[in-house]
């Protein structure tokens, strides 16, 4: 009897984490594009600037600066913002995100939605993404209207 209740117990552990996982399906760059969306719901541009500013989500403002008079550390490792995503399209910009080395294989850009190919990453986070696909899809949504407030 204890063996029966011992193995239902795994058997719904196990479904509860299955349905829970952070499941990365294949994604590909073709031409330094991702055209379809990493997730089924519009990204949201207030979401997606609180990824980029956050200290613990994004970290982008680590290395990268922008027109964020807030925050009073920013970073000059890597292009500002505004002035880079000017160059990008929305897919562009997912590609770029999704696996920036594929640009520049000497990029200290982290790989924020890839879970393969990665050094030095804890055993902790082995087969986790740095961000969800909506985390993403909501990162460029912000960084598409940061693109009209260059135009301005």
């Amino acid at each position: 009897m204890r063996t029966g209740r011992a193995l239902v117990i795994c058997l719904l552990v196990t479904l509860f984490f299955l349905g829970h996982s952070k499941l990365v399906s294949a994604v590909t760059i073709t031409n330094g594009a991702i055209n379809d969306p990493l997730s089924d719901q519009v990204g949201d541009p207030i979401r997606g600037r609180a990824i980029v500013l956050s200290r613990q989500t994004g970290l982008c403002i680590l290395c990268h600066n922008g027109p964020f008079p807030e925050e009073q550390f920013q970073g000059n490792l890597a292009p500002e913002l505004g002035a880079s995503v000017s160059h990008y399209t929305a897919a562009q910009l997912r590609a770029r995100l999704v696996n920036p080395a594929y640009f520049n294989p000497n990029t200290i850009m982290p790989a924020y939605y890839q879970t393969v190919g990665l050094t030095r990453v804890a055993p902790k986070y082995a087969g986790q993404t740095i961000l969800s696909g909506q985390e993403i899809e909501d990162v460029i949504a912000f960084l598409e209207t940061m693109k009209s407030q260059n135009t301005k």
